[in-house]
């Protein structure tokens, strides 16, 4: 389900990093999504399984948090307008707070079709 990340490759090499920061900044910006006051994880469609579950898992807070803000957002499409500066998400407020509980769900689904598919050996006891 998760994308393929180039986040290690890249803060591994300070001089890219020194390039590609300003550029990711750009970019976020760009795409507008902060100007309605949603974060970056608000963006993920809910259409699979995995993510269904782990909007079961957010905490009440961050789960209320994110319906209010998806919701501040379509209304702010509706009457085609932005939020106001002081609304919209700042950058130190756009972190991850859905992805980690994806990567944990992925991860136990990996798990669980591991153990499914191992085939167990009985061993055969020598008479003596």
């Amino acid at each position: 389900m998760s994308a393929p990340s180039m986040t290690k490759f890249i803060t591994k090499r300070p001089w890219l990093k020194r390039w590609m920061v300003p550029l990711a900044n750009w970019y976020a910006d760009a795409a507008g999504y902060r100007k309605l006051g949603l974060r970056a994880d608000d963006l993920i469609p809910e259409e699979s399984d995995t993510v269904m579950l782990a909007l079961k898992r957010l905490p009440p807070k961050e789960a209320y948090d994110r319906v209010f803000r998806l919701r501040r957002a379509f209304q702010c499409s509706l009457s085609h307008q932005l939020l106001p500066k002081d609304q919209q998400t700042k950058p130190e407020d756009d972190y991850l707070y859905l992805t980690p509980y994806i990567k944990e769900i992925e991860a136990e689904s990996r798990e669980r079709g591991d153990l499914e598919a191992m085939i167990v050996n009985k061993r055969k006891q020598n008479k003596s």
